[in-house]
C-alpha cells in the first residue's frame, strides 16, 4: 500500500458535493454511514487523488483550502466558466464547492 494524506472536506449534503466534486473528475468510491438517516462519509476519486466528504460535525472546519494539481487547468475552467491566472509556478483557478471549502486548482508551467 502507499502511503498518502487524503484531506477531509465538511459538506452539509454529501449528495450534492458529490455531484459538484463529479464537474472536477471525481467519482464517488462509496459512502458509509452508521445507520439511515445519520450523517454521511464519502470517498471521491480523482486518478490517485482522494478527498473524503463528511457531514459529521467537527471533522473539517469550513473554508478549507485544498491544492489540487491537474494536467490540464483550463479543461477544468471551461467546465465552470472561469479564466485561468498565470502564476510564476502554474496557470491557476480557485474554486469553491457548495459548502464554501476552497480549491486552488493548477497546471505546473515547467
Amino acid at each position: 500500500m502507499d502511503e498518502e494524506v487524503i484531506p477531509i472536506l465538511h459538506v452539509k449534503d454529501a449528495a450534492v458535493a458529490v455531484a459538484w466534486y463529479d464537474r472536477l473528475g471525481f467519482t464517488q468510491q462509496w459512502e458509509h454511514r452508521f445507520e439511515p438517516g445519520l450523517p454521511a462519509f464519502v470517498e471521491v476519486a480523482r486518478g490517485r487523488v482522494r478527498l473524503f466528504l463528511s457531514e459529521h460535525k467537527g471533522d473539517a472546519r469550513p473554508d478549507t483550502l485544498v491544492y489540487l494539481r491537474v494536467r490540464d487547468v483550463d479543461a477544468v475552467a471551461d467546465e465552470f466558466g472561469i479564466q485561468v491566472k498565470d502564476a510564476p509556478w502554474a496557470r491557476e483557478i480557485e474554486l469553491r464547492d457548495p459548502d464554501g471549502n476552497r480549491l486552488r486548482v493548477g497546471t505546473p508551467t515547467e
